[in-house]
This record gives C-alpha cells, structure tokens and sequence, in this order.
C-alpha cells in the first residue's frame, strides 16, 4: 500500500492509494447523490461490501428526512465493514458556480461530522471526482485547506485518511498536500 502521512497537531493525516471499502477506520465518508442511491463509483464500492443494509438505512434517512443538499451529509450504520459509520456527503458537480463552496462544506462536514460522533478516526475518498467531473487537483486543494483548518481544533479524531483509487488521483493529491501542508511533519511509505 502506497501512502503518504503529515502531522499536524494530534491529527495524523494519511493520504493512501487503495480500497476505501478496505480501511479500519471508524467513519467511511462516501461520495453520495442527493437521494443516497448508491448506484456506482464509491457508494456502490460500498454498499456492495457493507451489505444492502447501507441502502435501506439510507433510504429511511431519506424517507424521513428528505433528499440530502448539497455539501450537506447524512449518516448510517457501516453494515459489514470494519467501520462504524457511513457519512454520505453530498458534493457538487463540476461547473457549479458554487461547487467550491458546496465541495468545501460537504468534506469539512464530514470531518466534523466524525468528530461530533466522537469517532478517532475518518476515511475520506476524492468527493465529486467521479461522475461528478471534479478535477482532482482541485478537489485536493480545497481539501487540503480544510484538513489543515480543522486537524488543530479536533479532540475526538486522530487519524484522517484520503483514499484514493488509482495512480493519478493518489499523485495529484501527493503533490498539492505537500504543497500545501508544507511545514508540517510528514513521511512516505
């Protein structure tokens, strides 16, 4: 497993090239649509390997709730993964004229989220970069700037991991943390 690790604070902050599914970590966030159906990419990732409970508890929180705005998150159970807790955060398409600011409230509120829930640790993957057609780059930049915003006030999460599938994604991200994060501790494996 390829991975990259910084410090800042108490937070380690890990950016893994691999299976988000795959993570022992109390929170998976997945990539979700407004109205959690979990019909490819990510959420079907894990709806596949968590069990369809994932999808019926979401279509509950959906029933009872409403569709999930964007840059907004829901939770669930995580089923049969090795988590707790699914965050299902909703991001924006690209070419949205507020996609930044949507994109940026649905990571930090996945963050928060975890840490409200008084989880250690939170597995994130690269939201709206799929069909949503963000480019990584800057879905790493404007991640990047949250992760650092937050890992010093965090009391409950201690790990933050960004998974990402494939070469270039796990890359680009790479190169924007360290530009970003760069006087902060870090190593690669």
């Amino acid at each position: 497993m390829v991975q990259t690790r910084f410090k800042i604070g108490n937070v380690t902050v890990r950016l893994i090239q691999g299976d988000i599914t795959e993570q022992d970590v109390d929170v998976i966030v997945n990539a979700a649509n407004s109205y959690l159906k979990h019909g490819g990419g990510v959420a079907l990732a894990i709806v596949r390997k968590g069990g369809e409970i994932i999808q019926k508890e979401s279509d509950e929180w959906v029933k009872r709730n409403g569709p999930v705005p964007e840059g907004e998150v829901a939770v669930t159970t995580a089923g049969k993964l090795k988590a707790k807790y699914v965050v299902h955060a909703v991001g924006p398409k690209f070419g949205d004229p507020e996609g930044d600011v949507k994109l940026r409230n649905a990571i930090r509120n996945s963050i928060l989220k975890a840490e409200e829930l008084g989880q250690s640790s939170i597995a994130l993957p690269a939201i709206s970069t799929g069909i949503y057609g963000y480019p990584y780059e800057r879905c790493a930049q404007i991640m990047a700037d949250i992760v650092k915003e937050l890992s010093p006030s965090l009391n409950n999460l201690k790990e933050i991991r960004v998974v990402l599938w494939g070469q270039e994604a796990f890359e680009t991200f790479r190169r924007i943390f360290h530009e970003k994060l760069s006087g902060y501790t870090s190593s690669c494996d």
